[in-house]
């Protein structure tokens, strides 16, 4: 696993500045990457960042299953892996998508595994695996929406994970039992229950704004919960934006004024 040096800048709209030793790498989301240094290579490998030429898990079977485990979670069936080809020290950035703080993540502090919202991956040092984490019980599967299909990540290196809004770490204590709308439950530590539960009531579920089904967390374990799931945010930034007209184009301007075409 390779150690990596960083930092990150910014407040509402953050990156996370990497400084790579010779020939090490990071993995990164598609699509993620902000700037690099002169030096620093890149390979798009299919599957996830162990199943390429530097990566651990070679062969075709293992690039499939890779691939396979990413494209359950809604992303892309490719990773690119950024690695310093030169004989100095080089740096990248990975910037986030949307408004909200990046977390850095030692997968060491949380037992070697951390699972985390389909899109919440964005970048790790090269060696942390990335996979699918299915829930155990049924009504999770069936009714789950954003919290079911999970990422799941494992190794012992850096991962840095994206959250909406402002993020609140919680640790629970055992047996200790938390209700969260699904969306806004970014990660946990692999030894954090999980579970779907109804909200009770039918005017409740209906008029109550906040959807059918609570994520229920229960410790031991560290949860992190962000406040604008991404979401949330698009659907109030679809219900705001202008509507078009019959001819499949927006009419503003003097023309909604005088109520037709100004070519008319």
């Amino acid at each position: 696993m390779d150690v990596i040096d960083y930092r990150i800048e910014g407040h509402e709209m953050q990156f996370v500045e990497v400084e790579l030793d010779p020939s090490e790498a990071m993995v990164g989301e598609a699509g993620s990457l902000m700037y690099m240094e002169d030096g620093v290579s890149l390979d798009t490998v299919f599957g996830d960042g162990r199943s390429g030429p530097t990566g651990s898990g070679g062969g075709l079977f293992g690039k499939l299953v890779g691939a396979g485990k990413r494209l359950l979670t809604g992303e892309s069936l490719f990773t690119t892996v950024y690695q310093n080809q030169s004989g100095q020290k080089r740096k990248l950035a990975f910037a986030a998508p949307y408004p909200g703080k990046i977390l850095p993540i030692d997968l060491d502090d949380v037992g070697g595994q951390l699972i985390c919202q389909r899109d919440g991956f964005l970048c790790a040092a090269r060696g942390v695996s990335l996979g699918i984490a299915f829930q155990r019980k049924l009504g999770a599967g069936f009714f789950g929406g954003e919290g079911f299909i999970m990422q799941k990540l494992e190794g012992d290196g850096m991962v840095f994970v994206h959250a909406g809004g402002t993020v609140m770490r919680r640790q629970l204590a055992p047996g200790e039992l938390l209700r969260v709308d699904t969306g806004c439950l970014v990660a946990m530590a692999g030894g954090v229950d999980f579970d779907i539960e109804y909200v009770g009531k039918v005017k409740t579920a209906l008029f109550g704004g906040e959807g059918l089904f609570f994520a229920v967390v229960r410790g031991p374990g560290t949860v992190w919960l962000q406040s604008l799931p991404f979401s949330r945010l698009a659907s109030r930034i679809f219900a705001a934006a202008p509507q078009t007209g019959g001819g499949g184009r927006e009419q503003g301007g003097l023309s909604n004024l005088f109520g037709g075409d100004s070519d008319e």
